[in-house]
């Protein structure tokens, strides 16, 4: 069977992106390939990351294209170079448009930091995640891996995983151990289900 392609979309430190490279070096994520990270910031430590593991790494910036448009332009036409079947949003701190999110029909996934519906939507991204659950007083938090579409964190969801909240926890406490617990694990699994499915769909299409 051949493999998916897949694109990482980035705009920092790239920690789930390791957690991509790691599980494909690993074997647990076999269906897929990664060809390509997108970085929304030319100093994306995520980059660094990308090039030590041997895929290439393309910056698209919205400010530097002038809009998103342009933006949106720019990140289709590495896309279609390097043959990419399905995108992963890693760490990527920018919204695409109906017009981009349409053309890629649950074949774009991303990682939220907590247990959608709880504390997602627009705004809700970081730390501010962690501080809401923090501040609400909830017990248990998470991650979840879902589609994407125009609504921000409104696809469908794949894979949810539950985190305690602990006495003492910090926004930057939780944060690092909802990554660990909980982002780390599911997005290279559900990563390797949507390229599971991708690739059986492409084989019966041939």
């Amino acid at each position: 069977m051949t493999k998916t392609r897949i694109a990482v979309f980035v705009s920092g430190g790239g920690t789930n992106l390791q957690a991509l490279l790691d599980a494909q070096a690993s074997g647990k994520l076999h269906s897929g390939q990664i060809v390509l990270v997108v970085s929304s910031q030319p100093d994306a430590y995520a980059l660094t990351r990308a090039e030590r593991a041997g895929v290439p790494g393309v910056v698209c910036s919205r400010k530097e294209l002038g809009g998103q448009e342009a933006f949106e332009a720019a990140i289709l036409q590495v896309l279609e170079r390097y043959g990419a079947e399905m995108i992963v949003l890693a760490g990527f701190m920018s919204i695409l448009s109906k017009d981009f999110t349409d053309r890629f029909p649950e074949r774009i996934l991303n990682v939220h930091p907590a247990l959608i519906p709880s504390f997602c939507g627009k705004g809700y991204y970081g730390l501010r995640v962690h501080e809401e659950a923090l501040k609400r007083g909830v017990k248990v938090t998470g991650a979840t891996v879902h589609f994407v579409n125009e609504i921000p964190d409104g696809g469908r969801i794949i894979l949810q995983k539950p985190v305690m909240i602990e006495e003492g926890d910090t926004p930057r406490t939780l944060q690092r151990r909802v990554m660990e617990q909980a982002e780390w694990i599911i997005l290279p699994q559900a990563a390797e289900m949507v390229a599971a499915d991708i690739a059986e769909r492409k084989e019966h299409a041939d």
